[in-house]
């Protein structure tokens, strides 16, 4: 590992110091940056940075120093809003190696806890596409179980649209879980995902709708279903304008229907009542979010597939003008660990009924 210059503290004007290109974070928030450095130019920076330096040959014969930045680009960047000439930097040694650099940049972010998931599982990405790095040796490096990093990889599968409101945490790292459980059956995905995002679901909650069709996937393996039954299903999901799920039993079923206000019942009475022509299966959700001063960009649809959601799983989901707070994680801290650390956090087994 590489070693500090004595660990003295030396000063080193900003303008020598050049950003680390293995910088792990991609999100640096302007608001934050202005405050931070309104308070470096009250109190100064309290944390020093930590950089490399390279003695340079000029082409007089002379040597010229440079510095790059391990970590600290935050105090680094606002250092410079501030207007502060110079900052208090820590040098590092024998960190030529590219390897090193991304290293030193993850661990120091994780250990302020810097990083949101995405940009911590794209740092994961990078140690082993780049430098043919084992989860299991990422793990030891990060001081993380080996399952920690394998569950933060898997995030990557979500689409861009989950990806980015993950990293501007409008839905939290808890329901990228029932998220990922539907990567091969995106319709419903992006019905769920738009759920959680304008319904405020928490994990919990999103987790039961996961739940329930994950256990139908794997319950339509298991036992041929009535292609009448799933028929009538899309036909009343289509008239009604929400999703509607048919469960045969010994004697009957149940007929399950979502809404999201006392006026959507009202609606889908009176559309029972007037026997209305077909309003789109995801109609009431999409009320819900106009409602909620979101806007959903839709794109015309190809006949869904029997018993499928209705849903165009390419159609841009815009959630930039949602303005009120992101949906919770109201699992308990140990439930947290216990799902970052385990190996089957995604296995369709925890997900049955």
């Amino acid at each position: 590992m590489a070693e500090f210059f004595g660990n003295s503290i030396f000063w080193i004007d900003v303008e020598k110091i050049k950003p680390n290109p293995y910088q792990p974070r991609r999100e640096f928030d302007d608001a934050r940056l202005k405050d931070l450095a309104e308070s470096i130019r009250m109190y100064g920076i309290l944390q020093p940075l930590v950089v490399t330096r390279t003695e340079v040959q000029k082409e007089d014969g002379g040597l010229s120093v440079e510095y790059e930045l391990i970590s600290g680009e935050r105090r680094l960047r606002a250092s410079k809003l501030a207007g502060v000439p110079s900052v208090p930097a820590i040098i590092r040694s024998n960190t030529d190696d590219a390897r090193v650099k991304l290293e030193l940049a993850i661990i120091e972010n994780l250990q302020r806890e810097d990083l949101n998931a995405v940009d911590r599982a794209r740092s994961f990405r990078r140690l082993l596409d780049e430098f043919n790095l084992k989860h299991i040796q990422i793990a030891e490096k990060m001081g993380k179980s080996r399952e920690y990093v394998s569950n933060t990889l898997r995030i990557l599968a979500l689409p861009e649209e989950m990806l980015n409101a993950l990293s501007e945490g409008k839905i939290t790292e808890g329901h990228t879980r029932p998220l990922l459980m539907l990567i091969d059956r995106p319709a419903e995905q992006v019905t769920v995902f738009k759920e959680i995002m304008y319904k405020k679901l928490t994990v919990r909650e999103a987790e039961q709708i996961a739940r329930k069709i994950a256990y139908d996937k794997v319950r339509k393996k298991e036992y041929a279903r009535d292609p009448e039954l799933s028929d009538l299903e899309q036909k009343l999901t289509d008239s009604l304008g929400t999703r509607v799920h048919i469960e045969r039993r010994e004697n009957g079923g149940q007929l399950t229907i979502d809404f999201f206000s006392n006026q959507d019942l009202r609606m889908i009475l009176d559309i029972m009542n007037s026997n209305k022509g077909r309003k789109g299966s995801d109609e009431l959700l999409l009320k819900h979010i106009a409602k909620q001063g979101g806007v959903v960009a839709t794109a015309p649809t190809a006949a869904p597939a029997s018993g499928a959601i209705s849903v165009d799983p390419l159609a841009p989901v815009s959630v930039g003008e949602v303005v009120n707070e992101a949906p919770v994680d109201d699992r308990s801290k140990e439930e947290k660990n216990a799902d970052d650390n385990s190996d089957e956090l995604y296995s369709v087994k925890n997900f049955s009924l």
